[in-house]
C-alpha cells in the first residue's frame, strides 16, 4: 500500500512556495507576546499546505485549515480539517482493503482534540466506522488524524515550541530562522509527540534537522511559519532527494472560539470489525517507509 500511496502522492502538479515579505523587525520576547493569548475562549485560525519534494520536484501533497483554542494554561482543544491531493479517479477501483482505504485519502478529514481526546471523522476514519456513527474517539489521540502527519509538525502556538525556535535560530527582519533537531522539538512539544503515531524514534532520526523561517506580525506573533525536514522527521526512510515543506499562516489571533466534542450518539470507540486499534496498513509510516520511492 505504501508504494501505491507514495506513487499517488507524486502524481499531484509541482508547486513552488513563494517567499513573503519581509517585516519589521522581531520583538524582544515573542514568547511573552504568545502568553498574552492565553484567555480562555480565544484561539486563532490557520491554514497550511504541505509539499513533497522528491526528485526534484515539489509537489503538493496535503492542505488543511484549523482553528487553535487556549485557555490560560496554553493550547487547550483544536478543529482541523485536512485533505490530500488526491482525487478518487487516481485510485482504481478494487475489492482490496488496502486500496478501499487509499480511496478514503480524497475525502476531507476533520479532527477535533479537546486536551488530549480526539475525535475523528471523514478520510481514511470514515471508511472505517460502523453504521451511524462518523466519529472515532481516542484519548490521547491524534492531533489531525492522517493528513495530520502531514501537515505542520512545528506548532507554535505552544510556548515552548516557540522559545526553542528562537533558541536555535536568528532575529533576521521579520522574525527569526534558523535550525532545530526532531530531538529537540520532541523534548518539548506535546503536540509533535502527539502527532507521530508510531512510538521511538530511531537515535539517528532524533537528529534530523528541521529548518524554519517565522514571520511576526506587528503585535509580535506568529504571522507564517515555514518548515523543512526529512522523512525521517515523520520516523519515515528517508530516500535521497527526499524532503517535507510546510507553509503555515495565522489569522485573528485573540477571535473569539469555542471548540466543543461532537454529539454522543455519532461518536464511536471502536471500528466496523470491533477493534480499536489502528490497522496496520494506514499510511502512518513506521520507521521504514519512504515518502516517496
Amino acid at each position: 500500500m505504501k508504494r501505491i500511496f507514495a506513487g499517488v502522492a507524486l502524481s499531484v502538479a509541482a508547486v513552488s512556495l513563494t517567499a513573503a515579505p519581509a517585516q519589521a523587525a522581531a520583538p524582544k520576547d515573542p514568547v511573552a507576546t504568545l502568553k498574552k493569548q492565553f484567555v480562555a475562549g480565544t484561539g486563532v485560525k490557520f491554514t497550511d499546505r504541505t509539499a513533497l519534494i522528491s526528485g526534484g520536484q515539489r509537489n503538493i501533497f496535503v492542505r488543511r485549515n484549523g482553528t487553535f483554542a487556549f485557555s490560560p494554561a496554553g493550547l487547550a482543544a483544536s478543529d482541523i480539517t485536512g485533505k490530500f491531493a488526491i482525487r478518487a479517479s487516481d485510485i482504481p477501483d478494487s475489492e482490496d482493503e488496502d486500496l478501499k482505504l487509499l480511496k478514503g485519502m480524497a475525502t476531507p478529514e476533520r479532527t477535533i482534540r479537546i486536551g488530549k481526546t480526539s475525535y475523528i471523522s471523514g478520510g481514511i476514519f470514515g471508511q472505517l466506522l460502523p453504521d451511524g456513527k462518523t466519529w472515532f474517539k481516542m484519548p490521547n489521540g491524534l492531533t489531525g488524524g492522517v493528513s495530520g502527519l502531514y501537515g505542520q509538525i512545528v506548532n507554535v502556538t505552544e510556548a515552548a515550541t516557540l522559545k526553542t525556535l528562537i533558541q536555535g535560530g536568528k532575529a533576521v527582519k521579520g522574525g527569526y530562522a534558523g535550525t532545530i533537531t526532531v530531538g529537540q522539538l520532541k523534548k518539548v512539544s506535546a503536540w509533535y509527540r502527539a502527532s507521530i503515531p508510531f512510538g521511538t524514534l530511531k537515535a539517528s532520526q532524533l537528529k534530523t534537522p528541521i529548518t524554519f523561517k517565522l514571520e511576526l506580525d506587528a503585535a509580535g506573533l506568529p504571522k507564517r511559519l515555514v518548515t523543512s525536514y526529512s522523512p525521517a522527521a515523520l520516523g519515515m526512510k528517508a530516500g535521497r532527494g527526499e524532503g517535507v515543506s510546510v507553509d503555515t499562516r495565522f489569522t485573528g489571533w485573540g477571535a473569539k472560539v469555542k471548540i466543543v466534542a461532537p454529539p454522543a450518539d455519532e461518536v464511536t470507540t471502536s471500528f466496523e470489525d470491533g477493534s480499536s486499534e489502528l490497522p496496520e496498513s494506514l499510511p502512518l509510516g513506521n520507521g521504514n517507509d519512504s515518502v516517496a520511492k
